[in-house]
């Protein structure tokens, strides 16, 4: 019995978080089926509406060229990832097996960047990039974001789990480093690298200090950007359902991907923190 009433508490609990955590995007996608008129004739707001339309999606499509935003941020969010998923393997790996002088005092290094606060490494990257001639280019908005020590330290702890005899070995039967690492340790730390993967994607995707701060010019601006220009411009703060249409639209594509792939989210960061 008291099992019974501790779990029907939990879920009760469970239950009415989860619709204050979810209230807000039921709000935003009801708004965005909202006309004009409609939204603008309720003086008590509805939490529903029996003439839903999706003139608003028209509206933010055609009012800035959000299409053109979702293309480049399509290309910066694949073109960061790749590169960046590079660099962490390779990292991962030579920190996790390869034996180099001061392996750990660059490793401990490494680490204490996470120390730094994002706002003094943006105005450092933002001085460099400026300094290149790279501002308002889609190299100037990739290269600060091909690295992260988090993700690296997240591998390696992963890569280190897979005994060393094994690494051993492969080597005394001719296998490089780089084929090990290819065809054994991504393998089998596979939910790991794809959780790193889609974290990425989702940080890419919603990445706006750094875009707004390199790019004022309107080929290079992501969704970000976007939603921003339409709050500006004037258009986002006369219609709110149409405001609400584009943040919908932007949201979209990471709830689905979130939703696929939240298990190997999951397993991923959970097999980050055991060992064996």
């Amino acid at each position: 019995m008291k099992d019974r009433i501790f779990k029907t508490v939990i879920y009760i609990f469970l239950s009415v978080w989860a619709v204050i955590v979810l209230f807000p995007f039921y709000w935003m996608l009801l708004t965005s089926v909202k006309s004009y008129s409609t939204y603008n004739a309720e003086y008590i707001p509805k939490f529903f509406t029996l003439s839903p339309t999706l003139e608003n999606y028209s509206s933010a499509f055609t009012t800035v060229p959000l299409g053109g935003y979702f293309l480049n941020t399509i290309i910066f969010t694949l073109v960061t990832t790749g590169v960046m998923l590079i660099v962490t393997v390779l990292s991962a790996f030579a920190f996790s097996r390869l034996e180099f002088k001061g392996k750990n005092l660059v490793f401990t290094l490494f680490l204490a960047l996470m120390m730094i606060p994002n706002e003094l490494v943006i105005i450092t990257n933002f001085v460099t990039i400026t300094n290149m001639g790279l501002r308002n280019t889609f190299t100037g908005l990739i290269l600060p974001s091909v690295t992260s020590v988090f993700y690296i330290y997240l591998l390696k702890e992963n890569f280190e789990q897979i005994p060393n005899e094994l690494y051993k070995a492969a080597k005394v039967d001719g296998t490089s480093d780089m084929k090990y690492l290819l065809k054994v340790m991504v393998p089998i730390c596979q939910p790991t690298v794809v959780t790193i993967v889609i974290l990425k994607v989702i940080e890419c995707w919603n990445s706006y200090v750094w875009p707004r701060l390199i790019t004022d010019k309107q080929a290079y601006f992501l969704v970000s950007n976007g939603i921003q220009e339409i709050r500006e411009n004037g258009f986002g703060r006369d219609n709110i359902p149409a405001m609400m249409a584009a943040v919908v639209s932007i949201s979209t594509p990471l709830i689905i991907l979130f939703l696929i792939f939240h298990k190997k989210i999951m397993a991923g960061v959970s097999r980050g923190g055991t060992k064996g």
